[in-house]
């Protein structure tokens, strides 16, 4: 009875021990692993994800507005300012024409410089440079006497890109006096009359001829008006400034 009691103990054993499987080492790794450190890991993946995606440091340097107003400013030429006096010669050649006959009293007027204005051994205004005014004054021929005359004054001048006010003397032109021409007129018809006058009644006839010759002439002065003035684009005039002048020059 032992005996059996023994035997059917030592069974029970062995099947409960054949029941039971034995732990791999697998499955205990995989066991103490935590569920949720696979979870974990996202965060990590996006923040990474996010670090990769960020523009580099370099990106940063583009310029801005408060960049760009740090920046130097381009170089800008240099100007001085030169002052021409008074009384300095303004050569000039007329770039429109003008009359006595034709101009009015305010007709603009027009030139340029033929040469160029140096102070202090630089050239302060240069050759070319135009330069305007008006007619000032005027009056046609007259008849025996009234000579034709036209006057007119620059007022401005334009150097580089500015413009500045001139006061210069005015430029008068008068036309020749005609009474040397006047005279030989009246004395051509004299003669011509007391020529005329002695051929056909003797000495009385020549005294005659004479006075009716010299009216004729005279008449022919009357009606003949003196020379006109008439100054055409390119004649050259010449004026002079009567207060300096202060220009701004590039400097050399």
């Amino acid at each position: 009875m032992k005996h059996f009691l023994t035997l059917a103990l030592g069974t029970a054993l062995a099947v409960a021990g054949c029941g039971t499987p034995t732990p791999k080492a697998s499955d205990t790794a995989l066991s103490s692993t935590p569920a949720a450190a696979p979870a974990a890991a996202a965060p990590e993946a996006v923040s990474s994800a996010a670090v990769s995606t960020t523009p580099p440091a370099a990106s940063s340097a583009k310029t801005t507005p408060a960049t760009a107003a740090k920046a130097p400013a381009a170089a800008q030429p240099a100007f001085r300012e030169v002052t021409i006096p008074a009384g300095t010669s303004l050569p000039l050649s007329l770039t429109s024409a003008i009359a006595s006959d034709t101009s009015a009293i305010e007709d603009a007027v027009s030139a340029e410089l033929t040469r160029a204005i140096v102070v202090d051994g630089r050239e302060a205004i240069p050759t070319g440079t135009p330069i305007t005014g008006h007619v000032t004054a005027v009056d046609g021929a007259g008849r025996v006497k009234g000579r034709a005359m036209i006057e007119f004054r620059f007022t401005s001048l334009r150097a580089g890109n500015t413009g500045y006010d001139v006061q210069a003397a005015p430029i008068s032109q008068l036309a020749p006096a005609t009474k040397g021409e006047d005279a030989t007129k009246v004395g051509v018809g004299a003669g011509a009359g007391a020529l005329i006058g002695g051929l056909l009644g003797g000495k009385g006839g020549a005294a005659k001829g004479a006075a009716i010759g010299g009216g004729a002439g005279a008449g022919v002065v009357l009606a003949t008006k003196g020379q006109e003035i008439r100054l055409a684009a390119g004649a050259d005039v010449s004026t002079a400034l009567t207060a300096p002048l202060t220009i701004r020059v590039r400097a050399q």
